[in-house]
């Protein structure tokens, strides 16, 4: 009888040490050691993939570059922050919280009208489940097939049988392999099943999209290596009580990282939302106070978003200051240079913030426009009809230009405002764009007059 190898793994990056530590010496973690049981035979590889020719070492001026075909997965969302489609023969992570969407998603890409045989592989639902989701999204692919199945082998065998364009696994954390001898889920289980998944892409050309649980804290359950081995890492991302989500490129090995896909939860599954800004954009019957037009940039997809901002005397001495979907520290720092350049007194105000939809930006270009919705609830007047702002707040008060200004113009005046707002510091180069009015100011100080003066 072999004798039984156990071994422990941190949990957050797959480091192997012989005994257990309370802290891992390759990424700091304290307590993220766990004892796992290793089982190496020879052959570690599933035959399917051991027979891979090894290559040779070439110069690289005699290496032939062929032409990577793209396959268009029938979802103009997903082939945009993929790049134009998904690469033949690529690994794709797809991550996300619980209940987000992400099993919806993948079955979307397999019912799609694509034209791509595809191998649905489920280790968490029964084809009867299946089916009902199906049915409710619509099945428009008679070549997509559904296999319930865990055991790596076994998925191995099933897609040499069948031949596949595209397999879709969920999720990577309930595959595993005879080969080791721990449970399913486990460090050396997710990483020994995504290595050899890889090599069969690879040696194949089959398209491989898997799905990825996270963790409490947000990240890709499983060691930080699975992350390396893939090729593209999308995050899947959204409040579960919210219709909306975001399909964000985390790592991409054949295209940029820069773009996103925006997409709304209904009962027939996710819609594909073409145009952001009408989702975010809300329109009233007479003008309010406290609310701002943003032009922000995600990646290089521009969007108009609403920002509603309310500020109320303090009743407490301690002023409350709340932001849904922002950073409060920032949200902090640009009050505090609203009370030190424009002399307004906030330190008595309530001040609350929030976006429209539920988004949560980080676009530092929205400095200007949170700052007109402070100020008009500040002194409770609505803006100037038609305004949208583009700016980024230093904290001596100047008005720096924000990324992509330009598309931030193209985006507002394509949506029908007349006046945009934005830092006097930017190149005179810049085109001007028919039917909007560009407006540059170089400090704080010049922003109410700009929000309320009609000229």
């Amino acid at each position: 009888m072999a004798k039984v190898k156990k071994a422990y793994f941190c949990k957050n990056c797959g480091f192997e040490a012989p005994k257990w530590l309370g802290k891992c010496p390759a990424c700091g973690e304290w307590n993220s050691f766990t004892e796992e049981i290793i089982a190496k035979e020879n052959g570690s590889v599933p035959a399917a993939v051991a027979g891979v020719s090894s290559s040779r070492p070439q110069r690289v001026k005699d290496i032939r570059q062929s032409d990577r075909r793209r396959l268009d997965l029938g979802n103009a969302e997903i082939n945009r922050v993929l790049g134009g489609g998904m690469v033949a023969g690529s690994l794709i992570l797809l991550g996300g919280e619980p209940g987000i969407g992400k099993s919806t998603l993948s079955l979307q890409i397999a019912l799609s009208p694509n034209g791509l045989k595809t191998l649905y592989v489920s280790g968490e639902e029964s084809p009867e489940q299946i089916k009902m989701r199906a049915e409710r999204i619509g099945i428009a692919n008679d070549d997509c097939v559904v296999y319930s199945e865990t055991l790596l082998e076994n998925i191995i065998a099933q897609i040499n049988e069948l031949q596949p364009d595209l397999v879709v696994i969920d999720s990577i954390q309930t595959i595993y392999t005879d080969l080791i001898e721990s449970s399913a889920g486990s460090v050396s289980q997710i990483r020994e099943c995504a290595a050899t998944l890889l090599k069969y892409a690879k040696s194949s050309g089959t398209s491989i999209f898997i799905i990825g649980h996270i963790t409490k804290e947000g990240n890709i359950a499983g060691p930080k290596i699975l992350e390396h081995i893939v090729d593209v890492v999308l995050q899947f991302e959204g409040d579960s009580n919210n219709i909306y989500r975001i399909l964000r490129g985390i790592k991409n090995r054949f295209g940029a990282t820069f773009e996103i896909g925006v997409f709304e939860m209904l009962d027939s599954g996710l819609r594909e939302v073409d145009n952001p800004s009408a989702i975010l954009l809300t329109h009233y019957d007479e003008p309010l106070s406290g609310i701002s037009v943003g032009a922000s940039v995600d990646g290089i997809r521009p969007y108009l978003i609403e920002v509603q901002a309310l500020v109320s005397n303090a009743a407490y001495g301690t002023p409350q200051r709340n932001a849904t979907g922002y950073d409060t520290r920032r949200m902090n720092m640009l009050l505090a240079v609203l009370e030190k350049r424009v002399g307004m007194k906030m330190f008595t105000k309530d001040v609350f913030l929030n976006f429209a939809g539920g988004f949560r930006v980080s676009d530092t270009g929205l400095d200007l426009a949170i700052a007109a919705a402070v100020i008009s609830s500040y002194f409770d007047r609505p803006l100037r009809e038609g305004l949208c702002c583009a700016g980024e707040i230093g904290l001596s008060g100047e008005v720096r230009p924000a990324p992509r200004t330009e598309q931030r113009i193209a985006e507002a005046a394509r949506l029908g405002f007349k006046k945009i707002v934005v830092s006097g510091y930017m190149p005179k180069t810049t085109k001007t764009v028919k039917g909007i009015e560009i407006v540059r100011i170089s400090s704080i100080q010049q922003l109410p007059r700009v929000l309320f003066t009609e000229e």
